[in-house]
């Protein structure tokens, strides 16, 4: 709803006959929420939500089992669509809003069937203030980033629920563009490729690790499966590594340049963490990082050996894009492995941004103590 706009009022009943996936209202207070379109990014799973529709949610708000962010409830504004009038029954509330001057009885006027009810409120959304923002949403941001100098982090762990712009030139922004199911088109053919090369290469018994000039150890096509594994293994370390120290290094406030590239890299991610169209690696960007990682890994170890490990990094590379996307996006089970890592993940987004580093897993946020702590409620 736009700050200037009178709110909106609804009663009780009115509120309350949201109560589906295709309508979802809930109360915070006094204050009315079309939650409809967060329903399936929820951490905790859209039935958590659909359970309280049409009720106030304060208490689940305050927690337990968990307490929501100040970024949290900064998102759920974005969802306000007006007020509820208590002491009022139908009637009432259309009194006020016959009292209205025409133009706003117009816009605000409620349709009566529950899909244009969805329509609407998504419509009264104001996901970002125009005109109070530090930056103009309605230019591309690549530019613009680079002015917010100390403000620049701040402004960036504040998320928003609106797509992004990030240049003006129609190929350069549709090349930071990928739909999530190009990375398996493009990279498991790569890996079941590899896969199939190293194994027979291996099974000819030719290939061996030189330990010194006198003594070697022939390397048979059963070493493959742990060979894969540890290429899988490296990437885990390699994936934390570049989400800790590259996506998350805190930029001079002085040097544009240096906050330009981190929001292209993952500040944009950061500032609008639902665009599902930026969510997963472009893979003419990966193919560098694949590529480096191919050379060391050749370099390091006779070809067959370091194409076997890289193999199995390429695979977790492409597992991580995916559980990425699926946790932004997927409604895993309550009690899975993938519920707790989507609740992990969104706490990062919202509240612990400089802690909770792993995405496929939090092994390597446990010896770099960055894992993020269990929330303790007082009773």
């Amino acid at each position: 709803m736009s700050p200037s706009s009178s709110p909106r009022f609804f009663t009780e009943r009115e509120v309350a006959r949201h109560c589906t996936k295709d309508s979802c209202w809930v109360l915070l207070g006094t204050r009315v929420y079309d939650v409809t379109a967060f329903l399936r990014m929820h951490p905790g799973g859209e039935a958590l939500i659909l359970r309280r529709s049409g009720k106030d949610v304060s208490r689940e708000m305050e927690g337990p089992p968990h307490r929501h962010s100040e970024n949290a409830r900064r998102w759920m504004e974005q969802y306000y669509i007006g007020e509820l009038d208590r002491d009022s029954d139908i009637d009432e509330a259309q009194t006020l809003r016959e009292r209205r001057n025409p133009s706003e009885e117009t816009e605000g006027k409620m349709v009566e069937n529950t899909t244009d009810d969805k329509e609407e409120g998504r419509n009264l959304c104001s996901p970002v203030d125009l005109d109070k923002d530090l930056v103009d949403w309605r230019k591309p941001l690549a530019w613009q980033v680079g002015h917010l100098g100390e403000k620049y982090d701040a402004w960036v762990h504040q998320p928003v629920d609106r797509p992004i712009r990030l240049f003006g030139n129609p190929l350069l922004e549709a090349g930071t563009k990928t739909s999530w199911y190009w990375v398996p088109v493009v990279w498991l053919p790569v890996v079941f490729y590899l896969s199939w090369y190293c194994y027979t290469t291996l099974a000819k018994g030719t290939t061996k690790l030189e330990i010194t000039s006198d003594f070697s150890i022939t390397i048979h096509k059963y070493f493959f499966p742990l060979l894969f594994m540890m290429g899988w293994f490296l990437w885990s370390f390699i994936e934390y590594c570049i989400h800790r120290f590259v996506f998350h290094m805190k930029p001079p406030a002085h040097n544009y340049y240096l906050i330009m590239l981190h929001f292209l890299l993952h500040g944009q991610h950061h500032k609008s963490p639902f665009d599902g169209s930026r969510l997963v690696f472009p893979p003419g960007l990966a193919s560098l990082v694949v590529g480096s990682f191919y050379s060391i890994l050749c370099g390091v170890l006779p070809r067959i050996l370091g194409t076997s490990v890289f193999v199995g990094g390429l695979c977790g590379y492409v597992v991580y894009d995916m559980i990425h996307y699926y946790l932004h996006y997927g409604s895993p089970k309550k009690g899975s492995y993938l519920y707790s890592l989507k609740a992990y993940h969104v706490k990062h987004h919202f509240e612990h941004q400089r802690a909770g580093f792993g995405i496929t897993s939090t092994f390597w946020d446990h010896p770099f103590n960055t894992v993020i702590p269990d929330e303790k409620f007082e009773h």
